[in-house]
Order: C-alpha cells, then sequence, then structure tokens
C-alpha cells in the first residue's frame, strides 16, 4: 500500500508523489543484523573522533603486532647479529610515516567526500591511474582482513598451543563474525569496537612502558626459552639485498594510514576537522608503540617463530611470567588484529560503492542494505578473505609479500594526484572556481610547500613500491603484479559495458518510437484446462490476431487436446506440431522461427505462457518451467516479449 502526498507539493500535475507504507517485517535477518533503518536515519550513523579512531585505526595500530615480527623474520637469514638493523629501519619507516600522514592530511581536507587514492587519481591523474589505484586498495582491504585474522589466529595459538591444527578455522570464523557486526550498521560496529581497542592501546601502552622502565633501571632480561628460529640451510652475510626486503617488511607498519581518508563521511560533522585530528592521533600512537615494541625486542632478543610470536615473547619477559597481565597483553593484541579486520569493512564497502557509481564495478554495489551499510560490498569482502585464509593456511609470512605492493602503489598514485591538484591551483587566477567531480579548485596561497609535501611524498613511496616488488617478487609478491592489470582490465571491462547499455538506451537522436502495425500473439499449450482458458483469455486482450500452438509428443494426447479445443477454444487458431524426437522446446522455437523471419517492419510478438503455481514452492521442481526456458533462448530477440500468466492451485 501507499500513502498520498499532499497534491500540493507535487511540483508537476502530471507526477504524484505517494510515500510507501510498507514496513519490512520481522525475521531471522532482523533478529541477525537487526531492525532495518530507514533512509532519514543515515546521517545519525555517523561516528565521532573517538569511535572513529576505533572504527578506521584497527589496521594501522594492529601492525605493530606483525611489522616488528616480519622485520625480524627477514634480518633472522643473517643470523641473531643481523637484529641490531631492525631499530634503526623501523626509524626510517616512522619517518615515511610521518610523510605519508601529512600528505593524508592534505588530501582529507581536499576530498571532504572520501575515496582517497581513487578519487584524487581519478579527478587530477585520469582513469588509469584511478582504476589501478582502486583496484591497489580493493586487494589491500582483502589482504588486510586475511593478514589481520590470521595474525590473530597467531597469538592464540602462541598462548594455547593445542589450538594449532585449528587455526586456519579460527581465522576464517573471526572473519565471519566481524562481517556480521559490520552488516548490523557502522554505528553499532564503531560502539562495539570501541571499548576493546582502547583496551588494546591501554596495556599494550602497559607494557612497553612497564619494559623500558626494567631497561633503564637494569632490570630487564633477555627472553627464557625461546622458541627454535626457523632459519635457512646455511647463515647469509648482511646485504643491501637483505636490508631492503627488512625495510620492505616493516613498511607494512603504513598500512591502513589510507583508510581514515577513504571513509570521511563516516565522520560526523565538521568530517574533515574529526577525520584530519583522528588521523593524527593513529600515527602518533602507531609511531610510538612500533618504535617502543621494535627497540624492546631487540633488548630483550626476540626471535621470530611460527610457534609463538614475538608480542608472547616480549609479554612474558616484561611481565615476567604468563600471568594475567601477559594474557591481557595476547587477549589486547589478538582482538585488536581482529578489529583490524573491521577497518577493512569499512573501507572496501565505500570505496567498492565509489568505483561502482563510476561505473567499473557492478551498479548493486552501490545500493545500501536494510541498515545503511553496503551490505553486498561487506559480503564479498568476507568470502574473498575466507578463502584466501583457507588457501593460504592462515600464515601470516606467506600473506605478507602479496601485501604491500597495492598499499604503497595507492599511496604514491594519492600523492602524485595531489601535487599535480596543487599545480593545477597554484595556476588559477584569484577568485575562479573550477568543479571537479570530487572537490573544487581555486587559488591557495602557499600550493607551492603542499606540492613541494606531497612530490617529496610520491617520490618516497614509489621508491618503496619498487623495493618491495623487487624484493618480494620470488616471495609471493609476483601473483599481485599479475593480478593488479588483470583487475584493471576487468574493471574497464565493465565500464565498456555500462557505456555501451547506456548508449543503447539514450533517448538523445532516437525521437518518438513507431507504433507497432501489427501485434501478434503465440501461446504454447501441452493441454486444455482452466489455466489455458485463463491465459487465453490474457492473450485475447493483447490482440485479436492469437495463435494457439500444440507440439505434438503423444498420438492420444494430441486428439483429446483438439477436441476440447473444438469445445472451449472460442474460434482461436489452433496449430499442431509433429515432434517426431519428443521435444517441446526446438519446434516451438523453430516455429517461432519461421514467423520471426516473416514478420512485417514494426511487428510485434508477444509469447503467452500459461503458468500454474503449486500450492508449495517445491512442486515447481516437478514441472518443466517452460516460460524459464522460453525466456533463456528467446532472450537476445529483438521484437518478441514473453509473458507469463500465472494460475494459482490452492
Amino acid at each position: 500500500m501507499t500513502e498520498p502526498v499532499n497534491p500540493q507539493s507535487e511540483p508537476e500535475p502530471n507526477v504524484i508523489h505517494q510515500v510507501a507504507r510498507y514496513k519490512p517485517v520481522r525475521s531471522w535477518r532482523t533478529w541477525l543484523i537487526g531492525n532495518p533503518l530507514r533512509s532519514a536515519d543515515a546521517e545519525h550513523q555517523t561516528v565521532g573522533k573517538a569511535v572513529g579512531l576505533a572504527v578506521f585505526a584497527g589496521d594501522a595500530l594492529s601492525s605493530v603486532a606483525y611489522a616488528p615480527q616480519e622485520t625480524l623474520v627477514m634480518l633472522a637469514a643473517a643470523g641473531t647479529a643481523a637484529f641490531s638493523y631492525a631499530f634503526p629501519i623501523a626509524i626510517i619507516v616512522t619517518v615515511l610515516l610521518a610523510i605519508v600522514t601529512i600528505s593524508y592530511q592534505q588530501t582529507i581536507h581536499a576530498y571532504p567526500g572520501g575515496g582517497g587514492a581513487y578519487t584524487v587519481a581519478r579527478d587530477n591523474l585520469g582513469d588509469l591511474p584511478a582504476q589501478s589505484a582502486g583496484a591497489s586498495l580493493l586487494v589491500d582491504y582483502v589482504l588486510l582482513a586475511a593478514v589481520a585474522v590470521s595474525s590473530a589466529a597467531a597469538q592464540i595459538v602462541s598462548a594455547y598451543p593445542f589450538l594449532i591444527p585449528y587455526r586456519v578455522p579460527l581465522a576464517i570464523g573471526m572473519v565471519l563474525l566481524i562481517m556480521l557486526a559490520n552488516l548490523r550498521g557502522v554505528r553499532e560496529s564503531g560502539n562495539a569496537v570501541a571499548i576493546p581497542t582502547y583496551f588494546f592501546l591501554a596495556i599494550t601502552f602497559l607494557a612497553v612502558g612497564v619494559g623500558l622502565f626494567r631497561y633503564f633501571t637494569g632490570t630487564l632480561g633477555v627472553v627464557e626459552n625461546p622458541p627454535l628460529m626457523q632459519v635457512g640451510a646455511a647463515i647469509q652475510p648482511v646485504t643491501w639485498f637483505i636490508l631492503l626486503r627488512t625495510f620492505a617488511n616493516g613498511t607494512t607498519a603504513l598500512t591502513g594510514i589510507e583508510a581514515v581518508s577513504n571513509g570521511v563521511t563516516a565522520f560526523k560533522e565538521p568530517r574533515t576537522h574529526n577525520a584530519a585530528i583522528t588521523l593524527i592521533w593513529m600515527a602518533s600512537i602507531l609511531a610510538v608503540l612500533y618504535l617502543g615494541i621494535t627497540f624492546l625486542l631487540g633488548v630483550i632478543q626476540a626471535v621470530p617463530s611460527e610457534d609463538e610470536t614475538v608480542i608472547s615473547e616480549l609479554g612474558r619477559t616484561v611481565f615476567g611470567d604468563r600471568g594475567l597481565l601477559y594474557l591481557s597483553l595476547i587477549a589486547g593484541t589478538t582482538i585488536i588484529l581482529i578489529l583490524a579486520t573491521n577497518t577493512a569493512y569499512a573501507g572496501f564497502p565505500r570505496l567498492a560503492a565509489i568505483i561502482a557509481q563510476d561505473g567499473f564495478l557492478p551498479r548493486q554495489l552501490t545500493f545500501r542494505g536494510s541498515r545503511l551499510v553496503y551490505s553486498r560490498g561487506i559480503a564479498a569482502l568476507g568470502v574473498i578473505a575466507s578463502l584466501l585464509v583457507y588457501f593460504f593456511h592462515a600464515s601470516v609470512t606467506a600473506l605478507i609479500p602479496l601485501w604491500a605492493i597495492g598499499v604503497f602503489l595507492s599511496f604514491t598514485l594519492s600523492q602524485l594526484g595531489m601535487a599535480r591538484r596543487w599545480w593545477k591551483i597554484g595556476h588559477l587566477a584569484p577568485g575562479i572556481v573550477i568543479r571537479e567531480k570530487g572537490s573544487s579548485l581555486r587559488y591557495e596561497r602557499g600550493w607551492q610547500v603542499k606540492l613541494l609535501i606531497n612530490g617529496f611524498g610520491a617520490l618516497c613511496t614509489a621508491v618503496v613500491t619498487v623495493i618491495f616488488a623487487v624484493a618480494k617478487f620470488r616471495d609471493g609478491a609476483w601473483i599481485i603484479v599479475l593480478l593488479l592489470p588483470a583487475l584493471i582490465y576487468l574493471f574497464y571491462a565493465i565500464h565498456r559495458h555500462y557505456l555501451r547499455l547506456r548508449h543503447e538506451l539514450s533517448l538523445d537522436r532516437y525521437g518518438r518510437p513507431s507504433q507497432a502495425r501489427r501485434h501478434r500473439v503465440v501461446m504454447p499449450i501441452s493441454g486444455v484446462h482452466r489455466g489455458t482458458m485463463i491465459a487465453l483469455d490474457y492473450a485475447s486482450s493483447l490482440s485479436a490476431d492469437v495463435t494457439v500452438v500444440h507440439i505434438s509428443l503423444d498420438e492420444e494426447e494430441t486428439k483429446a487436446v483438439q477436441e476440447k479445443w473444438r469445445e472451449w477454444g472460442s474460434g482461436v487458431r489452433l496449430v499442431v506440431i509433429e515432434s517426431p524426437y519428443r521435444t517441446f522446446i526446438e519446434p516451438f522455437l523453430e516455429y517461432i522461427d519461421k514467423l520471426y523471419s516473416q514478420r512485417q517492419p514494426n511487428e510485434r510478438i508477444t509469447i503467452v505462457v500459461p503458468q500454474f503455481v503449486p500450492e508449495r514452492w517445491w512442486h515447481n521442481l516437478l514441472h518443466t518451467q517452460t516460460a524459464f526456458w522460453l525466456r533463456f533462448a528467446l532472450l537476445f530477440k529483438k521484437g518478441i516479449a514473453i509473458t507469463e500468466v500465472p494460475y494459482q492451485v490452492d
């Protein structure tokens, strides 16, 4: 039912506006993800800075659990003596973090509509760089989800080794759990992750603080009973290649920095201010924890292992045992790693929706679900991430090489696009405003400094991208090097389809459609019954030119049809087609093809199919579904329409 709107509010006399009274009924879905929300509630589904930090910082903050470990994994090839390089490399990574953070600060203020690297590249570099950035970020989000839950599973099995055989199911279960939380809505998922995120920050700062205090007071020892370090057959000398691979692994600490700029629209007003402050908080916390943990790992002589994480080694060394504080640290780290997946669920669907809106992904990704979130994007992320976890056996070390290439490629394109934007702004006359798809351009003083910042950032991240691609190519990065062009090709294939469809459906140069001179109706029947009569009445209402077709599979049955038709056919002609091979669809299509080849200009053919609807849905499996197969066979023939006339059987 619909509810009429006040006629005085109608913009034109021949346009009637109504508001539907329909309200979704409660079902298992409402129990699972909550009651549906009205479109008008969208503005209330935003978050502030404190909750925004929990929603968007999970990825970046969780990297302190695996980035230091992956740094040591690379240095392990040169023996434990090479671990002394870990902290200097961490300092370089932190400097790079500062450069990227400053660059994304400018992106947030310039593009309040969100989209991050994709939007920046689209408006300033063109479609190909934009799709490259989009593909990179989408792959990044999927890998983030897989890496985060795999690392979380590693934390759990470090504390409880008997769970090692269940590592993969644990990780997949976490992916699906966070997916469910995000299907309930942005605000609900944000509130759900806020307390665990701040618990992680509190216990991790406590561990770093206690560790530094014990170091400066001389009471901090080394790891007792360290796990067996997994290295190659022979110790290698420290080479530039090993150091570059180590740096590449350390840069995974920067993953997630772009999430805030992608999700600006999720923040309360003033959006850009709140998002920018959240980004500064996130980067500052990440820098302190990353440097602190890496420094302490060197002091306690932690070793990387698949059997125990370095965070576990740090916890039991700093706190002296596997007591409550140690378990709290493991629990907090596991939780933040699980919640890092939430960053992927916050960013992937929004970015996919923006790309789909531009016509490079299926349009369905732009539709919001019952809880005002992009449900299809959330579900797609959950399925793909679960498959990755399964095929890579929830191994962080195996997944990391696939990850950061896409991250730093998007960093590079974003900052290169921002540099291009400042160059365009600097060459505008004062007072001139140019509106682009994602922002407006007007002359700004100091554009040279901003151009320099973004240009230098683009150079740094481009170098890191090349380093990662070369250093990690044989470890699995080749997959991403091949996957990204394939995704970009897919994006353009989708875009070409939409462009062709838009051209075909356009009313430009179309004129008024010519009226059909003849409307021929064809109705196939298998027998004469109540459903046949209802369909015949409908067919006769469409046109006076109706032909009923019976495909003869059995001689006796055909005689019965002809006898009944003489009594009930109301004078409508009946065509009987013998089928020597007892098939129905093929002879009927042959008849339609003959009519189609002989049709007059502007002639239309409608096929009316009687279809009875049984009392139980599964009864459909007992029938041939003729209308479905006819529609499938005739879908691409112009000028032919297929109409089903249902007859409900009580």
